[in-house]
């Protein structure tokens, strides 16, 4: 038990320690955008993808002005969500499907 709470408490600092949160960004926000993360985007609900796209904006904006969001404002580790992961798991489903059907 001692083990696990101590993982949890070195996630919770990587993820403090990226930064990305600082600028109220979710981890899904900063997936290098390949073909598969592409399309996944394509399938994301209207409000989420909207969300994103805000979240995106705003931490471009803080980037450029070398500033970060007040510490209230800061995505928490609880808090992020993996809301683009189940549309990304599907598509790669899809594509490997693809392949190993062209495969025959």
């Amino acid at each position: 038990a001692g083990g696990g709470r101590l993982l949890d408490r070195i996630r919770k600092w990587y993820y403090n320690a990226a930064g990305f949160n600082k600028l109220g960004l979710m981890r899904d926000d900063t997936l290098h955008e390949d073909d598969d993360v592409k399309e996944a985007l394509k399938r994301l609900p209207e409000h989420l993808y909207n969300a994103r796209v805000f979240r995106i904006k705003r931490a471009l904006d803080l980037s450029l002005k070398h500033q970060i969001l007040p510490k209230d404002q800061w995505v928490k580790y609880e808090e992020d969500q993996p809301y683009l992961e189940p549309y990304l798991k599907e598509v790669i489903r899809e594509r490997h499907e693809r392949e190993a059907w062209n495969r025959k």
